[in-house]
């Protein structure tokens, strides 16, 4: 008898530990089918700088740094709010090299992830200063 119960275990283990990292019930990303309407992320200045500062290996230093407000994009077939970044990171050696472009894409008013592809999510975007993405510290 308590053999059947140990294979039984073994069995439905995976199962259990298949159904903990599924994406229901946990934070909608881009790839779910989450959310039909999303709102206008309201403090994105400052949560931008909040994922820069884990998305960067080195926030010092950062200059030519300008945002465009975000907008309603469509991303996999839903709209979602996309802000577009202009900056030139240090490089490891001290110098500058070219201007990087980023988007950060907005779920259910907070940012979700930053995107290096940037050609159709930030096209006709409207740039402005961002001098606090400059002013970043370790």
């Amino acid at each position: 008898m308590w053999r059947l119960a140990k294979r039984g275990g073994v069995l439905v283990l995976p199962l259990a530990l298949a159904a903990c990292f599924s994406s229901e019930g946990s934070r909608p990303s881009v790839g779910d089918a989450a959310v039909a309407s999303q709102p206008f992320p309201d403090n994105y200045r400052a949560d931008v700088l909040a994922i820069m500062r884990s998305y960067l290996n080195n926030p010092v230093g950062i200059r030519d740094a300008s945002m465009a407000e975000p907008a309603l994009r469509e991303v996999g077939g839903r709209p979602f709010y996309i802000g577009c970044l202009h900056y030139t990171p240090r490089e490891s050696d001290g110098s500058y090299r070219t201007v990087r472009e980023r988007a950060v894409v907005y779920v259910n008013g907070r940012p979700d992830r930053v995107v290096e592809r940037t050609t159709d999510l930030c096209a006709g975007a409207v740039y402005a200063p961002f001098p606090e993405l400059e002013q970043m510290t370790r």
